[in-house]
């Protein structure tokens, strides 16, 4: 596939103003605030893998409205602590998988806290959470899922998951609380800017750095209008049939939208992009990039798409990992 988004210089040009609601920090602050009650001690049971060089441990913390979330936690055996770690978010469908999918980051000597995914599970990873009381993990679409109000959307729920997951990763006597890096891929990316502006807006120890691969849910309105693939296509799927609620349906999204969050986050991040990516389009991913309010590096793969660096990211993953930690 040929590039189709704007050229490389005009990429890193882009910065488009933001539709961004006016209680955008008091719709998170509430929420936030509404959510401090549910935190509670996370619980962490060792799990016998047959990795005999790591410790896994099997997590269950305090999500939303106190529901139970999993999670994985590895880290090497024989390392003295307490030590550096870094909290993963997941693609879109995916869940927590199988440890066996996580050992590279706690063979380099760092712990790796996987959080799991409410209601996701049967796309690409396994997955063991509900969301909520009923809805298991299902292989149905989550964009339009509570959109008629910021109140009930899917992705208020997932955010503060992810907001309590890296209090979840804290509290471990293992891993030191003011050396913890927060990362993601696709919706993992999104969610990672997500948690990277709203742990600064609660007390404790926020992260140090974010890595955000490929953001999904970011610059959404213009997604939706230069792709049709999947998960933006939910979205115009919806609004195919519910003409009257266009207006309603970004305004939901606004409060959810990668580059709001990312002008209010100050921690290093690292980007990536895929200038072939037809799934996260560039000129969104440069969007959040070019919005990011503190010190940013973003790695450009121009012959690659959703995928970007794979391999070679996780790479420079790690020796951003190495150099944030240790610096």
């Amino acid at each position: 596939m040929p590039q189709f988004d704007m050229p490389l210089a005009e990429l890193q040009r882009y910065r488009p103003e933001r539709d961004e609601p006016a209680d955008f920090d008091s719709f998170w602050d509430r929420t936030l605030g509404e959510q401090r009650i549910h935190l509670a001690p996370p619980v962490f049971e060792e799990v016998d893998a047959g990795y005999s060089q790591l410790v896994t441990e099997d997590v269950t913390f305090a999500g939303f409205d106190g529901q139970p979330v999993k999670g994985w936690l590895l880290r090497p055996r024989h390392v003295e602590g307490p030590l550096a770690a870094v909290i993963t978010y997941i693609g879109y469908g995916g869940g927590r998988g199988l440890l066996g999918e996580w050992t590279s980051l706690p063979s380099a000597g760092y712990a790796h806290f996987v959080m799991d995914l409410r209601g996701q599970g049967a796309g690409h990873r396994t997955g063991d959470t509900k969301d909520g009381p009923l809805a298991g993990p299902h292989s149905g679409g989550f964009m339009t899922l509570g959109i008629e109000d910021p109140d009930t959307y899917y992705y208020r729920r997932l955010f503060v998951d992810a907001v309590h997951a890296v209090s979840a990763a804290q509290a471990h006597p293992a891993i030191d609380a003011s050396r913890i890096v927060i990362s993601g891929g696709s919706q993992g990316g999104g969610i990672t800017l997500a948690t990277a502006a709203l742990t600064q807006r609660v007390n404790g120890v926020p992260p140090v750095a974010a890595i955000v691969d490929v953001p999904f849910l970011a610059h959404m309105r213009r997604a939706t209008e230069i792709v049709d693939t999947a998960p933006y296509a939910e979205i115009s799927r919806y609004l195919g049939t519910r003409r009257n609620d266009v207006d309603a349906v970004f305004r939901t999204l606004s409060y959810f939208d990668g580059v709001n969050f990312a002008a209010r986050s100050t921690m290093p991040a690292l980007f990536s992009v895929g200038l072939l990516d037809d799934v996260c389009p560039p000129s969104c991913v440069f969007a959040a990039h070019n919005h990011y309010a503190g010190p940013t590096r973003m790695k450009v793969y121009p012959y690659n798409g959703h995928e970007q660096g794979g391999a070679f990211q996780d790479v420079e993953h790690l020796a951003f990992v190495r150099e944030i930690v240790a610096g």
